[in-house]
């Protein structure tokens, strides 16, 4: 379990917990005079609100200060000269769909193309102070699909991204893998859904939205 899972996880039960205290020993919050003690179990389940969906609030945002960058993105993949990607690959550009799901608190990200997914650990979303850019970094698990792993072996590496702006609809960036290949990366949001669980789905998606 993730540091904001635990935490998300342990105020809900613990505000959970004190309410049902509470209203055992007959403490009714319709009651104004027991009103007040119900304050730490409103802060319990505030902390599972704002680190869910509060934080990107209009006015909240402001405040906040973090990039809301949950969503589906195209993305495009340039891969370098230099990169040794082996006879019969993709030597771009790579079409591929990043879908980035965020909390306050966390940040995962996946990256599908048509031959291969990639999934993050360790992602981190973190800005300068009083900067209007936000960079994201992410190391990743790559899992090509059976039938290209004869050419494309499992294997990990790591991504940088640059937004500007509190609610951005593009980024661009670089990335490096265990393979020996790097490139640059840029990407354009096309849906703030999280829902499209294979390439050809967010493909699908985007080409409707392009055509309309």
């Amino acid at each position: 379990m993730s540091p904001a899972s635990t935490l998300r996880t342990g105020a809900t039960i613990a505000a959970t917990l004190y309410a049902g205290v509470l209203l055992i020993l007959g403490l009714y919050p319709s009651e104004f005079r027991y009103l007040f003690a119900y304050i730490p179990a409103a802060v319990g389940y505030g902390v599972l609100v704002f680190d869910k969906w509060a934080w990107h609030w209009p006015l909240i945002h402001r405040m906040s200060g973090r990039a809301w960058v949950n969503g589906t993105w195209r993305a495009v993949l340039i891969p370098s000269q230099e990169s040794h990607i082996p006879a019969g690959g993709n030597r771009g550009p790579i079409a591929a769909y990043m879908t980035i799901e965020q909390t306050y608190w966390s940040l995962h990200a996946t990256l599908r193309t048509a031959e291969s997914t990639s999934r993050s650990s360790n992602a981190t979303i973190a800005a300068p102070e009083n900067s209007g850019t936000a960079e994201i970094g992410f190391l990743y698990d790559n899992t090509p699909r059976v039938e290209n792993q004869h050419r494309s072996p499992r294997h990990d590496g790591a991504c940088r991204l640059s937004v500007t702006g509190l609610i951005p609809k593009s980024a661009n960036g670089h990335y490096f893998t265990g393979r020996f290949t790097a490139g640059d990366v840029d990407l354009t949001l096309i849906s703030r859904s999280t829902e499209f669980g294979t390439f050809a789905e967010a493909h699908a998606a985007d080409r409707e939205n392009t055509e309309n």
